[in-house]
């Protein structure tokens, strides 16, 4: 039995505690709310209707939780480094009071955005106790809390593993050791009934993820409408209704120009990617990126049961800290590191910052 410890227990969180605990190969630990020692009732197309679902134990921090060793400590929660930074919320995992007495774990980092693991990179390097294990991943899920303690998931539900090489895109082969510790987390989760995928080189799939959220889910953050106020055609004259949609009044102008902006931000970020060395080949970060993304998303957000609210807009409607660093501004840093030009990337960062400047104005101001 591998010793697992879930750091935030959101919606993410809360299901793969549910993944790793239905294996039968992981005992759980999860850092959560206290509304939850009433157990978590998932509402899930993939994983069915569980009520009262508890993890092995339950603590209400890291700090009560640095009590044992783990094999695995998954981290969940959202990356907001403008509050707090990872290694700021593993402060109880990395302190001499714990590695004098356990080993550090394998630290799996279930997070949205670009460059994510490097703080934790750099911290756990300090400890002067080995090299950091860390494994990145790009996660595909449907899943929200729609009550203090319940967790509603569609049948959505990617995953892929790969090792965090600091500060290194191009190799692509994992050695004997990588690859046994990907297969042993690999399987776990994959019995747990997780679609898991594990892969050579995790950067270039989470850069490939964050086209869509840099584009589709800023615009709509920005706008405040989600993504069939693009695709979708107007309701039939039978009765038929839904919100929003592409009205005939405009319709041209933004088939002009609304929609040509998003490829154009998208090709930025793929200039950007050749530039970092991701070759342009499939398995590397083909051209075909854009075109395959933005047709893909169309083909979603044209019908009528279109009703995915991305994670950004729901957090801005919800005067939430949004993933803005590791999703848009990272991107703007690592253009102006390689040099290249994204003019486009740089106006939606401008705008983001001030929608978040807001919102974290408003919660200091709450907090005082």
């Amino acid at each position: 039995m591998k010793e697992v410890l879930l750091v935030g227990f959101g919606a993410v969180g809360a299901l793969y505690s549910l993944v790793f605990k239905r294996s039968g190969l992981a005992r759980v630990t999860a850092v959560a709310r206290s509304n939850y020692n009433q157990g978590v009732h998932f509402k899930s197309q993939k994983f069915g209707e569980i009520r009262d679902w508890k993890p092995d134990r339950l603590c209400s921090s890291v700090a009560s939780a640095a009590d044992q060793a783990y094999d695995y400590v998954v981290v969940t929660t959202k990356a907001v480094p403008e509050l707090k930074r990872t290694p700021e919320i593993l402060s109880p995992l990395l302190s001499p009071e714990y590695t004098n007495r356990f080993s550090q774990p394998t630290y799996i980092l279930l997070q949205n955005g670009l460059n994510v693991e490097r703080d934790l990179y750099d911290a756990i390097l300090k400890l002067d106790k080995g090299k950091p294990s860390i494994i990145g991943t790009a996660l595909y899920v449907g899943t929200n809390i729609t009550g203090s303690n319940v967790v509603e998931h569609n049948n959505v539900e990617r995953l892929s593993l790969g090792i965090y090489r600091h500060g290194d895109p191009t190799t692509t082969e994992n050695s004997a050791c990588e690859a046994a510790l990907l297969q042993d987390l690999g399987s776990i989760l994959q019995k747990g009934g997780s679609a898991t995928t594990i892969v050579p080189e995790i950067q270039r799939i989470k850069f490939s993820k964050n086209f869509w959220n840099l584009s589709f889910a800023s615009f709509a953050t920005l706008t405040g409408y989600t993504l069939p106020s693009l695709f979708r055609s107007p309701p039939a004259s039978n009765g038929e209704q839904y919100d929003p949609y592409v009205h005939p009044i405009t319709a041209e102008l933004v088939q002009q120009h609304s929609l040509p902006a998003i490829k154009a931000i998208m090709k930025e970020v793929l200039a950007l990617g050749h530039a970092m060395g991701f070759p342009d080949s499939p398995d590397g970060l083909p051209s075909s990126t854009v075109e395959t993304i933005f047709e893909n998303t169309a083909g979603l957000h044209r019908f009528p049961d279109s009703s995915h609210v991305p994670s950004m807009l729901l957090d801005a409607r919800r005067s939430q800290p949004m993933e803005v660093e590791v999703i848009v501004g990272e991107v703007v840093r690592m253009g102006k590191k390689y040099k290249v030009d994204m003019p486009h990337i740089d106006m939606l960062y401008a705008l983001l910052l001030v929608k978040q400047n807001q919102i974290l104005g408003r919660i200091a101001a709450r907090e005082q």
